[in-house]
């Protein structure tokens, strides 16, 4: 018998709980040669400020065990350049599409969030990051303090839509942070954005990114459990929350597994640098295993390691 799949994140329902991780799967259809982008749940985009924005100094990615550690800095064309250029082929391609934005300040963040205000009803939701530590604030995240990221969300109102919270595992006490994401609006959060690392060369005694000390954020298979023990926890505590999970994604079991603790839906990341199919394998994988659980639909299986 056939299982159903549909999730629901907050005010909207997805086909499937599969998603792309900002960041991983460009600013438009780029992965259309090699993904079904309709068949997916929604392509979330890589993140946008509101202009143009010419990120970090090469070299920005280092693989490390496990994963990647990158240093991109953001780049981007900005929001105008976007709903101009690279939107009309996602939308053309049968996509669900989640925008994501950035800001340095909280006007950034308002002045992006307004200009999807009139975006077309293809762009389902907004992701605002509000965790990546790869521009030159370094490690002085919103994501890092719960008044700078109630006030973050706050201001992101402007884009008529709903908005989730991507934050961040680098800090001691995630809960009251997600708390505070809830009041400055969010209808859920997105767990987890990269681990902070850095990698040096010992043959040259140099950093291996561009940013230099600054470092970069790890991703990929190794911060897995770090995602896992976010939403696992995030969920006991506020269990009316929703959760999209992300983090070392890259079959249908961890994909069940992020599923299992909480999370009503998934984002597929590093792993599409490795093969750029990964989000349609994580789907066809989260399928076989759904297929052999008791549960006749997907909704059935989130957090039920909390039973």
């Amino acid at each position: 018998m056939a299982k159903d799949l549909t999730t629901t994140v907050g005010s909207l329902t997805f086909p499937n709980p599969v998603l792309t991780a900002s960041g991983t799967a460009g600013h438009g259809a780029e992965l259309a040669s090699y993904v079904d982008l309709s068949s997916l749940g929604a392509v979330v985009v890589k993140s946008l400020k509101a202009g143009p924005w010419a990120g970090n100094p090469a070299p920005r990615v280092h693989q490390v065990a496990g994963g990647m550690i990158n240093s991109v800095g953001l780049q981007g064309p900005g929001v105008e350049a976007w709903l101009e250029h690279e939107l009309p082929d996602l939308l053309a391609a049968g996509a669900r599409v989640v925008a994501s934005i950035w800001g340095n300040s909280v006007e950034d963040y308002e002045a992006a969030a307004t200009m999807l205000a009139d975006a077309p009803a293809g762009v389902v939701a907004v992701e605002v990051n509000l965790s990546c530590p790869n521009t030159h604030a370094g490690r002085a995240m919103f994501a890092h303090d719960p008044v700078a990221t109630e006030e973050a969300m706050a201001a992101t109102a402007g884009c008529r839509r709903p908005r989730w919270a991507k934050l961040s595992p680098n800090v001691t006490e995630l809960v009251p942070i997600a708390e505070a994401a809830r009041r400055g609006g969010a209808e859920a959060v997105t767990l987890v954005n990269t681990v902070m690392g850095m990698a040096v060369d010992p043959a040259t005694r140099s950093y291996r990114l561009g940013s230099g000390s600054k470092g970069g954020g790890v991703s990929g298979a190794a911060i897995h459990p770090v995602a896992v023990r976010a939403v696992h926890d995030v969920h006991v505590a506020l269990p009316d929350l929703p959760i999209v999970g992300v983090g070392g994604v890259g079959d249908g079991e961890t994909a069940a597994e992020l599923l299992l603790v909480g999370a009503s839906a998934v984002q597929v990341g590093t792993a599409t640098f490795l093969d750029p199919r990964a989000p349609s394998r994580v789907l066809d994988g989260l399928e076989r295993w759904l297929a052999a659980q008791p549960e006749t639909a997907v909704r059935d299986v989130i957090g039920a390691v909390h039973d």
